[in-house]
């Protein structure tokens, strides 16, 4: 194995921005609240990707709410918006190539809501996901990556995290994993320290001869500041019956 490519356990993936597209239906649900709570909608929306609703609204110091309530009332909305969510050029392809017993889903998105919008947008429902409810400090913190590891029986530095917004790679940083972003969902250019693509058809995957996956970014600009090189061990075989 040559000495720029990392070993990894795992693989951890954001789902809004990463796996799938929610931002219309996201932001529809969003801009009604925010017009009837009187805020400045072109300057909000862009905060509240990424981290959850209750943070979010807690973050606004509004008078006389309960974060709570209102963050229920929005996911409600939101799990019954759902059109035009979408997968991610190249998702759907990429999650069928790994191996069932490695790989997970970490949001910051309730469990109800992850469920419906990854059936929306026609992905398969991973082995494995962390929501809100799991862990008592979301995204920036690192501890939704860092228990999906554990139940994954390993640890986030043996584990290649996929994510889209700033929270999500603050927090991949922050438990050790390596880094890809995607930045299919953009609207503007961010710094990015870590590999990035635009989508999945960005990478190369190669089934090894001992089964284990390779992972790489395919051909491309040069320019890149960091490419992604790493090898996923294949399933773990099934105990005898």
């Amino acid at each position: 194995m040559p000495s720029h490519t990392r070993a990894i356990d795992a693989v951890l993936l954001d789902m809004d921005g990463t796996i799938l597209n929610s931002i219309k239906a996201a932001e529809r649900v969003w801009r009604t609240w925010a017009e009837r709570r009187g805020i400045d909608v072109d300057a909000f929306l862009p905060t509240i990707h990424g981290v959850q609703a209750v943070e979010t609204i807690r973050r606004l110091g509004l008078a006389g709410i309960d974060p709570q309530n209102e963050a229920a009332e929005i996911t409600k909305a939101e799990i019954e918006d759902v059109d035009g969510i979408e997968p991610i050029a190249g998702a759907a392809a990429f999650l069928a190539m790994l191996p069932h017993d490695k790989w997970g889903i970490v949001t910051s998105a309730p469990r109800v809501l992850a469920l419906r919008r990854i059936k929306a947008a026609g992905l398969p429902l991973p082995p494995l996901l962390i929501s809100a409810e799991d862990v008592k400090r979301s995204k920036p913190a690192p501890d939704g990556f860092m228990h999906a590891a554990e139940r994954l029986g390993t640890l986030a530095h043996r584990c290649l995290v996929i994510e889209d917004s700033p929270a999500g790679i603050a927090a991949a940083a922050s438990s050790g994993a390596q880094v890809l972003v995607v930045t299919a969902t953009h609207h503007r250019p961010m710094e990015i320290r870590h590999p990035a693509i635009t989508d999945y058809r960005d990478l190369a995957l190669e089934r090894l001869p001992d089964g284990a996956l390779s992972i790489s970014h395919a051909g491309g600009p040069s320019e890149l500041p960091d490419r992604l090189s790493c090898v996923l061990p294949p399933c773990a075989p099934h105990p005898a019956a």
